[in-house]
């Protein structure tokens, strides 16, 4: 309990809750249309612009950002547009991206400070600044799902048939693609690159096991992801490993455990 008188604790608390909800909202999402791989792709790419970042000595949030949107609109454009198969466009950004970031920070003078951070997480360091625009973030993306709750969930679950209902399809997937890839920057200083797509699908995978209602979906992981974070932040501080790796194990742990309590109940009502 004394971690909680340190300010950078309070701040990754928050920071946790805050980050996961979005996590939760846009990992349910991606889940229910089949993106995981897309999700995978998007955050490897905006490697690609963190190293920019680093080169030109500019926010590599920033371009990381600029990066995953351009990623993420580029692989609708040409699976819809050109004919290329979505998982050959994906692996092509993810691709691109990764090699430019290697070759933009090899070729950045000195050190990259804060490199393992984003590869790995550690969400010790956010700042109020992160906190403003991940509070902002969380404010417009429940805004937007609760407005056009009933849209999305269409186009999540049949676009074809969203498509019969007259709703604008193609552009509610072009809008929840930008914040997928908002989503995915902002969530980098959490978990890190290297393991964020655990955290748009874990909570999501073990909520599922007992319910596959989207709303509920979407509360349970929130929960289910902040318990992950705050037993994942205590362990890393004690442990003095990166955060999002240990985030990301208990998130797993929790997922066997449950599944293993749910197989064990079915069997005995066998």
């Amino acid at each position: 309990m004394d971690l909680l008188n340190y300010a950078f604790f309070q701040n990754a608390l928050i920071g946790s809750l805050l980050t996961v909800i979005v996590c939760g909202i846009v990992g349910t999402y991606i889940v229910a249309r089949r993106l995981v791989f897309i999700s995978g792709g998007i955050t490897h790419a905006s490697f690609g612009g963190l190293g920019l970042g680093f080169y030109l000595h500019v926010n590599p949030i920033f371009m990381a950002l600029i990066f995953a949107v351009l990623s993420a609109f580029g692989v609708e454009w040409m699976s819809k547009k050109q004919g290329v198969r979505e998982d050959s466009a994906i692996a092509g950004f993810w691709a691109l991206g990764m090699a430019l970031g290697v070759i933009f920070i090899f070729r950045t003078p000195g050190y990259a400070p804060n490199l393992s951070a984003f590869l790995f997480g550690n969400i010790l360091t956010i700042s109020h600044t992160d906190l403003y625009w991940i509070a902002g973030l969380v404010v417009l993306l429940s805004a937007m799902f609760i407005l056009f709750f009933k849209e999305i969930v269409y186009v999540a679950f049949d676009g074809d048939f969203a498509i019969t209902q007259g709703l604008p399809v193609k552009l509610i997937e072009y809008v929840m693609m930008l914040f997928i890839s908002v989503t995915i920057v902002i969530s980098i200083r959490l978990v890190g690159i290297m393991l964020l797509m655990s955290l748009l699908t874990l909570p999501q995978m073990t909520v599922n096991i007992f319910t596959s209602d989207f709303k509920k979906i979407i509360l349970g992981s929130i929960g289910i992801g902040f318990l992950g974070c705050v037993a994942g932040l205590v362990t890393s501080y004690f442990l003095d490993v990166p955060s999002g790796a240990c985030i990301i194990l208990v998130l797993v742990v929790i997922f066997l455990v449950v599944k293993g309590i749910s197989s064990s109940r079915k069997r005995k009502m066998k």
